[in-house]
């Protein structure tokens, strides 16, 4: 339970989740799910979404190659950054949600 707890801690300081204390509280959502996406989420979650640590849009690691500028396997990894981006950033919660009709998600769209 103590993993759940952390999780739902940071969400909610991320600002996705409200929490309301006592008899009927728990958390609820503080956009629509259509409104978050799941690149923020996972962002939120795991840090700067990178294949590798060096092709992170603001990467903390440099590269270790002789010239980062040229290094073939970070320009790729870049790409690869860009598409996996592109496909997390236009995914929602409500797609997900939309996509498992039987999940047993807590909210309604």
């Amino acid at each position: 339970m103590k993993f759940l707890e952390q999780i739902l801690l940071a969400l909610r300081h991320a600002g996705f989740l409200a929490a309301k204390r006592g008899v009927g509280g728990g958390y609820t959502l503080r956009a629509q799910p259509s409104e978050i996406s799941v690149g923020d989420i996972i962002r939120t979650m795991d840090g700067p979404i990178a294949p590798v640590p060096c092709a992170a849009a603001s990467s903390t690691e440099g590269c270790s190659c002789p010239d980062p500028k040229t290094c073939p396997l970070r320009l790729l990894m870049t790409e690869v950054r860009v598409e996996i981006c592109s496909i997390l950033d236009t995914k929602t919660i409500e797609d997900l949600v939309k996509n498992n009709p039987s999940s047993a998600l807590a909210f309604e769209i």
